[in-house]
């Protein structure tokens, strides 16, 4: 009998059509796991099942915030972390200001007012250098030029390295003029250029002469995100890399300059940013995220690094030539022109307290180059003429094995240390 229009469909008709809009019937998928399918009329007072639909994907927008943020951080860190190692130092350098100190008996008393005053006349100090010849790269400013002036004072022949020829030709005038001593010298040597480093040692080679210390003092601090000639970050290309190099290029001159009582001396000045230093070494360069602060303070504990490792293998040739690393302190000279313009305005209102002459700055190097206490000992980080302990990591000899390793790659020497103990 036909069915009149607007008759209720027959129960297997309704199931049927409830079936067929369900996701998982036709197109060929398989009905998910789980219970039994429901009688029909159960499948009747189910409402149909809605696909579920996936969360939208994240706009560009907000992925750029979060990697915005996460640089933001990056460079915030390293910023905090060295400028609160330099507070701390800072603070240390005002009570030693104020605190009384006594002159060694052999000053003068002009000397011993100076003393007093935080300035020690070291020429009064330490024996004569006289026939003994001094390697100083950055000596044309700042704590190098204080570091030449004396050693030159003292007798030695002192040549600066440094990458302006114009303000190295005016700072062996003065320095003639102040220590009334002709053996003062200037050869070019840019240290952001391994061929420039190159050249100067063949410069100096060509003088036929000894060496018997090798001031590693020329740096740059906080500059903005830039390579040197070769393409090496420019803190890590020129404060540790350019060091490393020349002073493996110079270091035959040294050892056959050296003697069983009067060893051949290395000095690299580092700082106490090093304590905040980390190493990244799968990203020497800071590719993945540059920070000013992060990479000054990974050049400086590379240098320290350095230093040991050289201490190492010096030991283990037999050599007479010893290294050592040195803190100057926190010193008022040329270095600050990155910072930010508040520190700069705060720097200068208070340097003259706070911060160190770079006469003071200088101090410990001299008394690393020439102090007949360090006679034969290396491997030392020095501090206010004192040997202190560096950064824990600083003691990782695997670390500094691969360090080294992997700057002969960079410089492009032999690593000759592989085949040492």
């Amino acid at each position: 009998m036909p069915r009149r229009a607007g008759a209720a469909a027959s129960p297997s008709a309704a199931v049927t059509a409830a079936a067929l809009s369900l996701p998982w019937v036709g197109g060929g998928r398989a009905a998910p796991p789980g219970p039994a399918r429901p009688g029909p009329a159960e499948t009747l007072r189910r409402p149909p099942v809605r696909p579920v639909s996936c969360p939208p994907r994240p706009e560009p927008a907000a992925a750029a915030g979060r990697e915005a943020a996460m640089s933001l951080l990056s460079a915030l860190v390293p910023l905090l972390r060295v400028y609160c190692i330099g507070l701390r130092v800072i603070l240390h350098q005002l009570r030693r200001r104020f605190q009384p100190r006594c002159a060694p008996a052999s000053v003068s008393p002009e000397t011993s007012a100076q003393s007093r005053a935080g300035t020690p006349s070291l020429s009064a100090v330490f024996p004569t250098q006289n026939g003994k010849v001094a390697i100083v790269t950055g000596g044309n400013k700042g704590i190098g030029y204080q570091t030449v002036k004396h050693l030159a004072r003292l007798g030695m022949h002192v040549i600066i390295a440094g990458n302006s020829e114009s303000d190295g030709q005016e700072a062996v005038r003065k320095i003639k003029e102040e220590t009334l001593t002709g053996k003062v010298e200037f050869l070019y040597c840019d240290l952001a250029s391994m061929k420039s480093i190159r050249q100067f040692v063949q410069q100096f080679r060509a003088k036929n002469c000894p060496l018997h210390v090798l001031v590693n003092n020329a740096g740059v601090m906080l500059v903005p995100e830039r390579k040197t000639e070769d393409g090496f970050e420019e803190h890590f290309g020129l404060n540790y890399l350019g060091h490393f190099l020349l002073t493996n290029l110079l270091l035959d001159t040294l050892k056959q300059s050296g003697t069983h009582s009067h060893n051949a001396r290395i000095i690299t000045v580092s700082s106490a940013t090093h304590y905040v230093g980390k190493l990244h070494l799968n990203d020497l360069q800071s590719r993945c995220s540059y920070s000013p602060h992060g990479a000054y303070a990974q050049s400086k504990l590379a240098l320290v690094l350095f230093t040991y490792r050289l201490q190492h293998l010096l030991t283990a040739n037999g050599s007479h030539v010893t290294a050592n690393v040195v803190d100057p302190g926190v010193v008022n000279t040329e270095l600050y022109k990155h910072v930010f313009w508040v520190v700069k305005v705060v720097k200068w209102m208070t340097a003259w307290l706070f911060f160190k002459t770079p006469e003071e700055g200088a101090s410990t190097t001299i008394y690393a180059a020439v102090s007949p206490e360090l006679e034969g000992a290396g491997g030392c980080y020095l501090y206010n003429e004192e040997r202190t302990k560096s950064a824990d990591v600083a003691y990782d000899e695997e670390l500094q094995g691969r360090l080294w390793t992997e700057s002969c790659k960079m410089v492009g020497i032999s690593d000759e240390a592989s085949r040492l103990p």
